[in-house]
């Protein structure tokens, strides 16, 4: 087994879901079929406008003929394992390539090497104080404050399957993404310590095995949060907030959706929300149509 990078461009001709499928041709084969059961790190190219270098980390469980073209295959990733990096790294750090072990800059599927692979993976997960604020231990999938700050002292492989390591990084990325900012209300409340009121959301939830990605993701307030998780609202794939037809209390809900009524999402196309999680979020909360 060895590290790995996956090169992945949004709206290529390759069926790529990062948080769930890598798709590539014939020959890279030999080579992905090395990376089964360890981590890969997805890069987007160089030559690509305002490129995010390297982007996530995922391990790989399986590599499968494509079902739908004959002459590619899918590198399947384990549920569960995809995290997105914050800040995403760069190609180049003080004029010096990141990946510096490098044979072929243009494969799609390479190796990395154990040194390149820690140096990316200390970039794009630092262990810093991006905490969520303390609330009620009531809700089932909010991402809460540690009291003792995480620490990365265990090898790179226990820390990235560490469940508050993760949790972390998860509400590093989607606040930064979203700026902040709550999607529904449009708030963006801070406290007198400087600490954002906004929650990272999972639209599909971990324990239903949900990524922990952006694209899983949603900013929300504590109440917007509350009645997400609940599916008292969703959101349609064009991103309009729904109200279930079982609220009590429709006006009051009105109340705090944005005028636009449709979902503040980040700047960046490839950080909002994937039509697959919005889609699983309806069906399980049962929104009709």
């Amino acid at each position: 087994m060895t590290y790995g990078v996956f090169m992945h461009k949004d709206g290529s001709i390759y069926d790529d879901i990062p948080e769930v499928h890598y798709q590539f041709p014939k020959i890279y084969l030999s080579r992905a079929m090395q990376m089964v059961g360890d981590w890969i790190i997805y890069r987007e190219p160089v030559k690509l406008p305002q490129s995010k270098g390297f982007f996530a980390v995922a391990r790989v469980q399986q590599i499968i003929p494509d079902p739908d073209m004959s002459d590619r295959y899918r590198a399947l990733i384990v549920p569960g394992s995809y995290l997105p990096f914050e800040p995403t790294v760069p190609h180049k750090v003080d004029g010096q390539s990141v990946e510096r072990d490098l044979a072929n800059a243009q494969a799609a599927v390479r190796p990395l090497s154990n040194s390149d692979f820690a140096r990316i993976i200390d970039l794009g997960l630092p262990d810093d104080e991006t905490l969520p604020r303390v609330s009620d231990p009531e809700a089932g999938d909010r991402v809460r404050e540690e009291q003792t700050p995480w620490k990365i002292e265990r090898p790179i492989v226990q820390t990235l399957v560490s469940r508050p390591f993760r949790d972390k990084a998860f509400r590093r990325a989607v606040l930064s993404a979203y700026d902040g900012r709550c999607a529904v209300t449009g708030w963006k409340l801070v406290n007198g310590g400087g600490r954002l009121e906004a929650e990272a959301a999972h639209i599909r939830p971990v324990e239903h095995s949900g990524p922990d990605s952006v694209r899983n993701g949603l900013a929300l307030s504590g109440t917007a949060h509350w009645m997400f998780d609940r599916g008292l609202i969703g959101v349609t794939d064009q991103h309009d907030i729904l109200i279930h037809r079982k609220v009590n209390d429709r006006p009051g809900v009105e109340a705090i959706i944005n005028s636009s009524g449709k979902l503040i999402t980040p700047e960046r196309a490839s950080d909002r929300p994937h039509p697959k999680f919005l889609g699983w979020h309806r069906e399980f909360h049962g929104f009709s149509g």
